[in-house]
C-alpha cells in the first residue's frame, strides 16, 4: 500500500498495480553532458513501447558523464555511475531495465551495472551527431578539434576561425560522429548483443531512433517474461564477437578497457591479450574518421553494424543470442553493404588484417600496452630513439611551444602519471600534440607513451594503457630523459634498451606514494582501482550481486 499510494500522487491509476512488469528507464540526462542532453525524448519513446505491451515504465536518473565539461576526467567516475546505477537498479522494484546512455564511459558504466545486478536490460545508445559540415568539407567532432589545435599553433588559422569550425561541428544532438568512444561503444554494445540491430548508428535526430526506442520499450517486456538476463547474453562468444566488431570498424583502444571491466562484471574471463589475438585475421572494414574519411551518418546509409557483421561472415559467431530474442545471423540476414566507400568489402578491405589494436609488450609495459595501428604513422610502427620524459602532461604543455626544446623527430615523448592512480582516473592526456618547432618543419607525428588514454577520436602513434603504471611502480616510473626506447609493433613490443642493473638501482630509489586524496570517492577510487589491463574497475565491484536487495548483512 506503501508503495502504491505514493506513486498515486503522479497520476496512475489503479489499473497499474495489477502485476504488470515494472520497467525502469534509467538516462543519464543532464545539460553538463551534451551528448545525452536529448535522452527525454528518446525516455518517452521507450515508454510508449512499454505500455504498448503492458508493462508500467518509471524513469530515474543517473550520474551524468559529459566527456567535455566534467574534470579530470569522466574515466575517473565511470565506477560512480556503474556502482549508483547497479545500487538504484537493485535497491527499486524494478522486473527489468532499458539503459539509455550516449557519452563516452555512461554506455560501459551502465552496462557494468546491468551486468553485475542480472535483471534483463537493455541498452539503447543516443546516436551520433550529424556530419559536421565546414566550407563545403565534412568534418568530425573531435578529430576536427585535434586538427583545429593543430592550424592554430602553427598560424595557419586564427582563433575567429576556431570559433567558426567549432559551430560547424556540433550541429545537431548526439555524441561524437567520428569512429571515436562513444560510437565505438555504441557498436561495440550492439556487437555484444545488448542493443538492437543498426541501433548504434540511426543519428540522434532520425526519426527511426525514435520508432527503435520504442520497439525497445514493447521488447523489454517480452524479456521480463521470458526471463532472459545479461548473463544468458553476455557470454565468452558475444565478448569475441564484439572484440572482433571493433578491430573491423577501426574502434577506440578505450573499448579494451571497457570491455574487460564489463566482462569481469558478468563472469567472463577476458584478458588485454585476447584484443591481439582475437583480431590478428580482422580487416578494418569501415572507413571512418579519424582512420578514415567518412563519419556516422554515412555509416548508417551505408548499412550500419549489420552490415559490417554479416560481411566478416565466419569471422562473428552467428549463433550468439541477442536482446531482440534472436541469434546475430538472424539479425544480420538482411543486412547489406549499400556504399563500399564507406563499409569496404571484406577481399578489399580498407585497412588489412592485423591493422588494429596491437597489444604490445616487453620491459617498458610488463603488464602490456596497446596501440592503435590504424590511426599511427606506418614509418613509426618500428622506432628506436631516445626519450624525453614528463611527469604529467601539463609539465609538456608548459613546454611544447618552446622553439628551443631540444626535441627532433627520433623523440620518444613519454607522458606518465597518466593512470588510474596517478592522474587518477586515467585521462585522455596521451595524445599529447607535436611540438611547436617539428610540427613547423611539416613533420606531424611522433611516437608518444604513456599509461594513460586518448580520445577514440584522436590519431597519432601513440602507445597507451602501460601496465603497471607508473604510480604503481612500473617500469614507466624509471625511465630517464636520453634512455632509448624500442617500439616494434610488428613483434607486439616495447622495450626500454636499460640495463636490469641499472633498473634495480632505480627501483632501490622509488617510493610507492601515500593515497594524496583526504576523503570522498577519490580516496576510496585511489585505494581499490585496479590497472588497466584488468579494466580499471575497483577491485569490489568486480563480479555481481544478483537482483536481491541484501537484508541485516545476509
Amino acid at each position: 500500500m506503501t508503495a502504491r499510494s505514493w506513486l498515486k500522487n503522479q497520476g496512475y491509476s489503479d489499473d497499474v498495480f495489477d502485476g504488470r512488469p515494472v520497467i525502469g528507464i534509467g538516462t543519464t540526462w543532464s545539460e553538463l553532458a551534451p551528448c545525452n542532453a536529448h535522452q527525454q525524448r528518446i525516455a518517452e519513446a521507450v515508454k510508449r513501447g512499454v505500455w504498448q505491451a503492458g508493462g508500467f515504465p518509471l524513469e530515474f536518473p543517473n550520474m551524468a558523464l559529459g566527456e567535455t565539461l566534467m574534470r579530470p576526467t569522466t574515466m575517473l567516475y565511470r565506477n560512480l555511475l556503474a556502482m549508483q546505477a547497479e545500487e538504484t537498479i537493485r535497491a527499486n522494484p524494478l522486473d527489468g531495465v532499458v539503459l539509455l546512455s550516449g557519452c563516452d564511459k555512461t554506455t560501459p558504466g551502465l552496462l557494468m551495472a546491468a551486468a553485475s545486478v542480472d535483471l534483463p536490460a537493455v541498452m539503447l545508445t543516443g546516436g551520433p551527431m550529424l556530419n559536421g559540415k565546414y566550407k563545403g568539407t565534412d568534418i568530425g567532432s573531435g578529430t576536427a578539434v585535434w586538427k583545429a589545435e593543430e592550424d592554430l599553433v602553427a598560424g595557419r588559422i586564427d582563433q575567429e576561425e576556431c570559433y567558426f569550425i567549432e559551430g560547424c561541428m556540433s550541429r545537431s544532438n548526439g555524441h561524437c560522429m567520428t569512429m571515436g568512444t562513444a560510437s565505438t561503444m555504441a557498436c561495440v554494445v550492439e556487437g555484444l548483443g545488448m542493443q538492437f540491430p543498426y541501433a548504434a548508428s540511426w543519428p540522434a535526430v532520425d526519426a527511426r531512433r525514435y520508432a527503435t526506442a520504442q520497439q525497445v520499450g514493447r521488447r523489454i517486456v517480452g524479456m521480463v517474461e521470458e526471463d532472459l538476463k545479461p548473463s544468458d547474453l553476455m557470454t565468452r562468444e558475444a565478448f569475441r564477437n564484439a572484440i572482433r566488431v571493433n578491430a573491423a570498424i577501426g574502434g577506440s583502444t578505450n573499448a579494451v578497457v571497457h570491455l574487460i571491466a564489463i566482462a569481469k562484471r558478468v563472469g567472463v574471463e577476458l584478458t588485454v591479450d585476447d584484443f591481439d589475438a582475437d583480431t590478428r585475421d580482422v580487416p578494418t572494414l569501415v572507413n571512418l574518421m579519424p582512420s578514415g574519411k567518412f563519419l556516422m551518418e554515412d555509416f548508417c546509409y551505408a548499412g550500419g553494424l549489420p552490415a559490417v557483421m554479416k560481411e566478416l561472415g565466419e569471422l562473428v559467431d552467428g549463433s550468439v543470442l541477442t536482446v531482440t530474442g534472436r541469434t546475430v545471423a538472424d539479425n544480420i540476414a538482411d543486412a547489406e553493404i549499400h556504399d563500399p566507400r564507406v563499409i569496404t568489402p571484406l577481399g578489399e578491405p580498407f585497412q588489412a588484417a592485423g591493422t588494429g589494436t596491437a597489444v604490445l609488450r616487453g620491459t617498458l609495459a610488463p603488464g602490456g600496452a596497446v596501440i592503435k595501428q590504424s590511426a599511427a604513422s606506418p614509418r613509426l610502427l618500428h622506432h628506436r630513439g631516445p626519450a624525453m620524459v614528463f611527469e604529467s602532461a601539463e609539465d609538456y604543455y608548459a613546454v611544447c611551444e618552446d622553439e628551443d626544446l631540444d626535441v627532433d623527430e627520433n623523440t620518444v615523448l613519454v607522458i606518465r602519471n597518466a593512470g588510474p592512480k596517478g592522474y587518477p582516473g586515467m585521462p585522455e592526456v596521451a595524445n599529447v600534440p607535436v611540438p611547436k618547432k617539428i610540427l613547423n618543419r611539416g613533420i606531424d607525428d611522433m611516437v608518444r607513451i604513456s599509461d594513460g588514454r586518448m580520445s577514440g577520436t584522436a590519431y597519432g602513434t601513440v602507445v597507451l594503457h602501460v601496465t603497471p603504471e607508473s604510480a604503481a611502480g612500473g617500469p614507466l616510473a624509471f625511465v630517464r630523459t636520453g634512455d632509448v626506447v624500442h617500439l616494434d609493433v610488428a613483434n607486439r613490443t616495447l622495450d626500454l634498451e636499460v640495463s636490469e642493473e641499472e633498473m634495480d638501482r632505480r627501483r632501490a630509489d622509488w617510493k610507492d606514494p601515500d593515497n594524496p586524496y583526504p576523503r570522498g570517492y577519490q580516496r576510496l577510487y585511489y585505494d581499490h582501482v585496479l590497472q588497466a589491463s584488468d579494466g580499471a574497475d575497483l577491485d569490489f565491484l568486480v563480479g555481481g550481486s544478483g537482483s536481491a536487495v541484501p537484508r541485516d548483512g545476509h
